[in-house]
């Protein structure tokens, strides 16, 4: 019998008030009753609605009645700053006005400690995509994001850039054989040590999401993720990744943590915005402290949800390396859409909530591409305490999916990829390079806050069908 599912509708409609009963009721159900038909679980729910105090004393059902019975207190709305903190934005001409508008909600939160806004920075959900919030003991789901520890991972090979175009057939049918987008599983998902990891054990939200975080195992979803072959360009000689200049073999990819991050995010910012009672304008930015239950859970989920990114990249760089006959030279990789504990300028602890944001703290290396057509940057952060050690994730959306579709056909966007010698598999409209903004403007908003170390050229791209 498939999973039960129970959503608020359901619970409204058999009489439950709105509030956090529902979550409560759902979350109850869902731990033990999962196998059962949805009609026989919204049968017990109405039995315990309508006598609670009859199911006070049971060991399932006792905290929805006890729910039911106390007096539903009326939740005062949290105030906002009348003005937002101070900020530093990079790149001030190239972004939206909706995603500045965003940041500056986000920087009259009462929690927040600071923020910043990355010159890639667009419009999202609660924070922008391309901002960085800097909180105090408070985490902000929806400021973390749906795709929970997105990421780029980059393997360099000892092999000429020549071998692209003498074994492009190849690396084509190896792309398509060896990797799985949207909804396509692989039949034979490898284990992993974090499938094992004592989050699937210990938290009963987390613990059902295991069985489907493994048949997804090294696969990648659909919309902006990748896995693609290139050229990598070494152009700093004095370099951490100990390579002489000169030109490589490269595969990027780029995806998160699939079903696993999607659920986790669902989940606790429901129980955040049942908590965290904030004006319409800011609903989205609900946080969790952190030395709540249900705040720590969600801490524990996220870095279960980063690490099971990790995993499923180096799942598909295994399988490529694999089937290439050779071990990467070097690697490099960073998360986007996290939070990580970090400390201010001032030493005073927080916690850094990059959503759609590249680590750059001093030493640190990450990933920065551009599109299916546009060079991707290898590149060294210089910690730059104005924005919070943070740079942009990549060029960032110039179209939304809907203008894209609009404005370009498929005869664009093949003149295009011909143009810069690309081949596209998968992909589609909404992708195309013209929807994103100029990689090369991006960057030259981020002197101050990244050395680059080198390029990667795509040259043969894998993405999920155009739906």
């Amino acid at each position: 019998m498939a999973n039960l599912k129970l959503r608020e509708k359901d619970l409204l409609k058999i009489g439950y008030p709105k509030g956090k009963i529902i979550g409560i009721a759902i979350n109850k159900m869902l731990e033990n009753y999962r196998r059962k038909n949805k009609r026989y679980v919204l049968d017990i729910l109405s039995s315990v609605l309508q006598n609670p105090e009859d199911y006070l004393e049971d060991e399932v059902l006792g905290a929805i009645a006890k729910k039911l019975t106390e007096k539903e207190e009326v939740q005062e709305e949290i105030q906002l700053l009348e003005a937002p903190k101070q900020y530093k934005t990079f790149g001030l001409e190239g972004i939206d006005e909706g995603a500045v508008t965003q940041l500056e909600t986000a920087m009259r939160l009462p929690v927040t400690a600071a923020g910043a806004l990355m010159p890639d920075a667009h419009t999202g959900y609660g924070l922008p995509i391309g901002g960085v919030l800097a909180t105090k003991n408070a985490v902000i789901p929806y400021g973390v994001g749906m795709d929970i520890g997105c990421r780029m991972c980059l393997s360099i090979f000892d092999l000429r850039a020549s071998y692209l175009e003498n074994h492009g057939y190849f690396l084509k049918n190896t792309l398509v054989d060896n990797t799985r987008f949207g909804k396509k599983e692989f039949d034979d998902p490898m284990d992993n040590a974090v499938l094992e990891r004592k989050e699937f054990k210990e938290i009963p939200f987390v613990k059902r999401l295991k069985d489907k975080a493994y048949k997804q195992l090294g696969s990648s979803g659909s919309g902006n993720h990748f896995v693609e072959f290139g050229i990598v360009e070494i152009t700093e000689p004095n370099n951490e990744l100990n390579l002489p200049v000169g030109q490589y073999v490269g595969l990027l990819s780029h995806s998160g943590s699939r079903g696993l991050g999607a659920n986790i995010a669902q989940h606790y910012t429901k129980i955040a915005m049942d908590r965290c009672y904030l004006p319409k304008s800011a609903k989205h930015l609900a946080w969790l402290d952190l030395d709540t239950e249900e705040g720590m859970e969600y801490w524990l989920a996220m870095n279960l949800a980063g690490d099971y990114a990790s995993a499923c990249h180096h799942d598909i760089h295994r399988r490529m390396a694999k089937m290439l006959g050779e071990k990467p030279i070097a690697r490099v990789e960073n998360h986007h859409n996290f939070a990580w504990k970090e400390k201010l300028a001032n030493g005073e602890e927080v916690i850094v909530h990059r959503k759609g944001a590249t680590p750059a703290g001093k030493g640190v290396l990450g990933v920065i591409p551009g599109s299916m057509t546009a060079p991707g940057f290898i590149v060294r952060g210089k910690g730059n305490p104005f924005a919070l050690n943070s740079a942009a994730h990549g060029a960032g959306r110039a179209l939304s999916r809907t203008k894209a579709k609009n404005s370009y056909t498929q005869k664009d966007l093949r003149q295009v990829l011909k143009k810069a010698r690309v081949e596209l598999i998968g992909g589609g409209i909404d992708e195309s390079p013209m929807a994103y903004k100029d990689i090369h403007k991006v960057m030259g908003h981020q002197h101050a806050l990244v050395d680059v170390l080198g390029k990667f050229l795509p040259k043969i791209v894998r993405m999920d069908r155009p739906k």
